[in-house]
């Protein structure tokens, strides 16, 4: 009987995977296909396709019966969560930690400054050979809201570090002391909204987060504050979003939207006050490179009977 590993890149393109014929391993290719690359109840480790959605992430979970690991290579890993109840207990469901950090931080910072200091409005007026010149908000000074404070929002902070912000604020699950000062704990996020001019979202989708951001939350954001979302679109109500920039009291910056792809006519495309990027927070040049050294790493792990990088769950 084989021991299959389903991998999205051909494992010759993969430096430093464990060798097959060492490690009694068949490395199969299977990037979201029509076609399973042989029987998913022969593979023990499961590489899901990346940006493929969740209906083809999950498709093949149900039949694979000696599945040991699920490896995501997003950060977030809610795509994957509904199919993991068909297998049996034991299962590691691990996230992409360490590859997406420097690409979605560069992201939030280009949407923070985009937004502040009007980009759009100008490229528009570029279009109209308009001179759109004026005054425009600086980052310089302002107070920023990171809720979601993990390995991407500690990377946002570090790219903030240079821009001579007033504050940085801290917003996680539980409290906790960093090197840069105190992360607080989701209770108390209603009263530091009101401290922030531009709020941060790079927390991961769970029962917990889904809706964070209601109409209650957005209230408590100062006026003209910026909201911007590198997390999940769901995060956000979005008709609680629409009537506060259609408004004008706040804007808003989103890698993500609910729902998403956002569908044309959709009131968002247009809203004022709104930048739009689709969701391409993780999807640059850097992505594959450490996409793969996460991979080996991950596999070298697991032949040895090491314990493995980024669990998230395990299957009871």
């Amino acid at each position: 009987m084989t021991t299959d590993v389903w991998l999205p890149f051909a494992p010759e393109e993969i430096p430093g995977l464990p060798s097959a014929a060492d490690h009694g391993l068949t490395y199969r290719f299977w990037d979201g296909g029509d076609t399973f690359p042989a029987d998913p109840a022969d593979c023990a480790f499961y590489v899901v396709p990346y940006l493929k959605g969740a209906e083809i992430a999950v498709r093949p979970l149900a039949g694979m019966a000696r599945a040991e690991v699920v490896q995501t290579l997003s950060a977030g890993v809610d795509h994957v969560q509904a199919g993991m109840g068909s297998l049996h207990p034991g299962v590691r469901l691990c996230n992409a930690r360490s590859v997406h950090e420097a690409s979605t931080a560069e992201l939030t910072l280009a949407l923070i400054l985009a937004s502040l200091r009007g980009i759009p409005r100008f490229v528009e007026g570029q279009r109209q050979e308009e001179w759109r010149s004026g005054f425009y908000p600086a980052l310089a000074d302002k107070t920023v809201l990171i809720v979601g404070y993990g390995s991407i929002g500690s990377a946002i902070e570090d790219r903030l570090a240079p821009f001579e912000c007033a504050r940085v604020l801290r917003v996680a699950r539980s409290a906790r002391d960093t090197e840069r000062g105190p992360v607080h704990p989701l209770a108390e996020l209603p009263s530091l909204l009101p401290e922030a001019d531009v709020v941060v979202l790079s927390t991961p989708l769970t029962e917990a987060t889904r809706g964070l951001a209601d109409a209650e939350f957005l209230a408590r954001m100062r006026d003209g504050a910026l909201l911007v979302n590198v997390a999940r679109g769901p995060v956000v109500d979005t008709k609680a979003l629409l009537a506060e920039v259609e408004s004008g009291r706040l804007t808003a910056a989103l890698d993500v939207t609910d729902p998403e792809p956002l569908p044309a006519g959709h009131p968002l495309w247009h809203a004022p006050g709104v930048l739009i990027s689709p969701h391409v927070g993780g999807s640059t040049s850097a992505f594959l490179p450490r996409a793969k050294r996460l991979l080996a790493r991950q596999l070298t792990h697991w032949t040895a009977g090491e314990p493995l990088d980024n669990v998230v769950h395990t299957t009871a």
